[in-house]
């Protein structure tokens, strides 16, 4: 559907030629006219079935034909090409402004990183790191929290519910529970701090679970969502095709952010954003644009959505993004890999260049047989190829926008 809808959005170059027919035409009729009556009456010996046929070779040669059907049909394969592999583009002037990119911004969480949590790291201090994630695993059992799924995942064993006695969920703070006759303390900083726990905080890139083990300090599991495959190639390969900032906009901690935006390869991060935040900050970079150039953001929750809307294109992760982004957004990647971007602005590059060959090879012939014919060098037949042939060649090579396998 809307690949479908997609016809109704021109890009800018379609409607330049919708302009340019709609002056053109009348034009080219009235100089016909004008070239099989005039020479006749002013030219001695001139006949007027020679400039009548001469005229009339000059208007098939004139017709716009060959530029109306060729435009829409190339961006037409450039958006059925995208849709092949796994990109909707909402109109042809999206994928116009697709191709001048040359900011992209991304959200975070479920964008450039999976959206699941893991842990990531264990420091254990006096006891072993098996140890520390098998205690903490029991400690964790009873609750349904994403944090606590993500550490009996990690454990990936069975846990034995009759080792596990006193249990208690503080809220916020996290939980105390005795496994194996063992006090056992895990949550949050402030969990430590209320229990009179000792411990030297570091700088921490993630969500830690701080452990206790009968009022010592025993270390922290480092919980974190996890980079999708393709996210550092993603950056790459923008950086490669010349876009001249990678940025990334997230709610998370300053650490957080750093961390993932050192590990991915992105130019800038700016973390603790609010939504309202991450649309100021979007205006600011809006403001350094250059000329033509345009800014891409990409998103997939229900707090991108505005971003989405105010960006030059914005782009939504449609596996698992929320309908609210899927909405706002001007493209939309179903496969949720970031690496798509950069193949989507590939396909925009080579469906606005097939245009401009298009426009070129019939503005160019055309006028060479238009002048050709208007001296009397020419036949029908060439006027025929200059027009049908043209629009042939044109509409065939406009066929290779729906080529994407390459890129």
């Amino acid at each position: 559907d809307l690949v479908e809808n997609a016809v109704s959005k021109k890009a800018r170059i379609e409607n330049f030629i919708t302009s340019f027919a709609r002056v053109y035409t009348p034009a080219v009729v009235g100089v016909a006219a004008l070239l099989a009556i005039v020479p006749p009456l002013l030219i001695p010996d001139a006949t007027f079935a020679v400039w009548i046929y001469r005229a009339l070779t000059f208007l098939v040669v004139s017709c716009p034909c060959a530029l109306v059907v060729s435009i829409p049909l190339s961006f037409f394969g450039g958006i059925g090409g995208a849709s092949r592999s796994g990109i909707l583009v909402k109109g042809s002037n999206y994928l116009e402004a697709l191709a001048r990119t040359e900011i992209v911004v991304f959200d975070k969480t479920g964008t450039l990183t999976k959206g699941v949590f893991t842990v990531q790291e264990i420091k254990a201090r006096g006891v072993s790191r098996d140890a520390l994630l098998e205690l903490t695993a029991h400690a964790e059992s009873y609750s349904n929290h994403p944090i606590s799924a993500s550490l009996k995942a990690a454990y990936g064993k069975e846990i034995d519910g009759a080792r596990i006695k006193d249990v208690e969920e503080i809220a916020g703070y996290g939980v105390s529970v005795t496994v194996d006759g063992k006090k056992i303390i895990a949550g949050n900083t402030k969990l430590m701090e209320k229990t009179g726990v000792l411990y030297s905080p570091d700088e921490i890139a993630g969500t830690a679970v701080h452990v206790a083990i009968d009022g010592v300090y025993a270390g922290y599991l480092v919980i974190a969502d996890e980079a999708k495959e393709d996210a550092a190639a993603a950056i790459r390969l923008l950086k490669d095709m010349g876009i001249k900032q990678t940025l990334m906009l997230t709610g998370d901690s300053k650490a957080v952010a750093r961390k993932v935006g050192k590990d991915l390869g992105l130019d800038t991060v700016y973390a603790e954003l609010l939504p309202g935040g991450k649309v100021d900050k979007l205006e600011a970079l809006l403001a350094e644009k250059t000329g033509k150039g345009t800014l891409s953001f990409v998103g997939d929750g229900i707090n991108d959505a505005p971003v989405l809307a105010r960006a030059d294109i914005g782009i939504a992760m449609g596996g698992l993004g929320s309908d609210a982004a899927i909405e706002a957004a001007d493209v939309v990647i179903m496969t949720d890999e970031p690496s798509k971007i950069a193949t989507a602005i590939k396909i925009s590059k080579k469906t606005l260049g097939i245009a401009f060959q298009n426009i070129g090879f019939a503005l160019g012939l055309k006028s060479i047989v238009l002048i050709l014919s208007a001296f009397g060098l020419t036949t029908m037949w060439e006027a025929v190829f200059a027009d049908v042939g043209v629009m042939v060649v044109a509409v065939l090579n406009s066929f290779r926008a729906l080529n994407t396998k390459n890129l």
